[in-house]
């Protein structure tokens, strides 16, 4: 047993020493704005001196966030000498939230530094227009990280098209089986496009996604609703899935790029028996000569028994069918196609890009019951002007349908 240690001892020329311990030789904090170091250096459980093991830094980390003072910890270690590699330097870094200046009245330290108890609103401009709907126009009212990192908690209001008032919740995650969460609660009310009459909705919901890879996501959906509707109402309880694949890099104008979405509702009405929706889109953009860009789209919206007059897909308009006015026929089942180039005018390494399309959309609605090849195939053929910012979209197309007449449509966003 005694030989190993006797041969090693030989080998290197004299008996083995302990590596020497890890201490503590400074300290720097850095971020603390209210919190003194003293009482930083206090929560922390550390001090000049104290042996640096393997878990010192995580347990000091543990400490500060047991705190609840702090939105961030962090703890790092340096060394302090090249010479002497067992004096360590530690170094935390905090980060307390937002903080305000006092005035104190004391000649003597006329301002103190205290944490904000108050959330900071963001307010931001909502504006849209949507075909067959108008122009909608508000405000939304924002909390940045209230549930901490990447986190916000929104209250939008609007008015015109679209009038709704909301409240919000939304947080990204780094790890874990979710990669993305909403939540909220809504009241509006929208005049719907074929029938001209308003459509009252309440509404709370959840969601939760996982991006499973670049470019493909997972997602699930349950909430509630309560609709008014041609001197109706109607309760009902919704739960889906969706996964969806995107390669596209730039959503206005992608190259040589997929988009396909699959989705599945099962909707549990309350004066009415349950209905399963299944929703299909699928999109190809292939790069051709130059910039140019021909973009192929395919879609089908049914369900496996006939739907409410207010969740009955629509065809016509920006959406679907240029051409034809938005809400020009509604059925259970819509089944829709397009072919577009587009033609950018501007470089596509620009913030802003414009540029022309040509088209031709087709598209039919029917009821539950009847077949697709019997049905009257409506088509539109036009052209657009397009502009694509930062955070605004405009999109205006001048559009004939085959048999109907020559229609403007006009679409345009400005979100951030």
């Amino acid at each position: 047993m005694l030989a190993p240690v006797m041969l090693l001892a030989i080998l290197t020329g004299g008996p083995m020493t302990a590596q020497p311990a890890e201490v503590v030789a400074e300290i720097r904090v850095h971020g603390n704005v209210v919190t003194p170091d003293e009482e930083l250096l206090r929560l922390a459980g550390i001090q000049v001196g104290t042996p640096v093991g393997s878990g010192t830094l995580d347990e000091v980390a543990a400490r500060l966030r047991n705190a609840k003072r702090f939105q961030r910890v962090e703890v790092r270690k340096r060394f302090a000498s090249i010479a002497d590699p067992t004096q360590i330097v530690l170094v935390i870094v905090v980060d307390e939230g937002p903080v305000k200046i006092e005035m104190t009245g004391d000649p003597d330290r006329p301002t103190r530094v205290v944490r904000s108890r108050r959330w900071n609103l963001l307010l931001l401009p909502v504006l849209n227009v949507e075909d067959g709907y108008g122009l909608t126009y508000g405000a939304r009212a924002a909390v940045a990280d209230p549930a901490g990192k990447a986190s916000r908690l929104s209250f939008p209001m609007t008015w015109g098209g679209d009038k709704r008032a909301a409240a919000e919740f939304d947080k990204d995650f780094d790890s874990g089986a979710l990669t993305h969460i909403q939540a909220g609660a809504s009241i509006s009310r929208r005049t719907h496009p074929f029938f001209r009459q308003d459509e009252d909705r309440d509404r709370v919901w959840v969601r939760g996604e996982r991006e499973v890879t670049h470019g493909l996501r997972l997602g699930a959906t349950g909430g509630w609703q309560r609709v008014s509707f041609l001197g109706a109402d109607d309760k009902f309880a919704h739960a889906g899935a969706d996964v969806v694949l995107d390669t596209r890099l730039d959503p206005m104008l992608p190259r040589n790029a997929v988009y396909a979405r699959a989705a599945w509702d099962h909707l549990n009405f309350q004066n009415g028996s349950a209905i399963d929706r299944l929703a299909l889109e699928g999109r190809g953009y292939v790069g051709l000569v130059g910039q140019n860009v021909l973009v192929v789209r395919a879609l089908r919206d049914d369900a496996n028994k006939p739907l409410p007059q207010y969740l009955q897909p629509m065809v016509g308009g920006l959406a679907n069918l240029r051409g034809f006015k938005a809400g020009t026929a509604v059925g259970d089942t819509l089944v829709a196609g397009s072919a577009e180039l587009r033609v950018p005018l501007t470089s596509p390494l620009r913030i802003g890009k414009v540029g022309v399309s040509a088209f031709i959309d087709a598209g039919a609605v029917y009821d539950k019951g009847a077949r697709f090849q019997d049905q009257s195939i409506a088509k539109g053929i036009g052209g657009s002007v397009w502009f694509s910012a930062a955070f605004v979209r405009l999109n205006v197309a001048v559009a004939h349908g085959l048999g109907a007449s020559t229609r403007v449509h006009f679409g345009g966003s400005v979100s951030f």
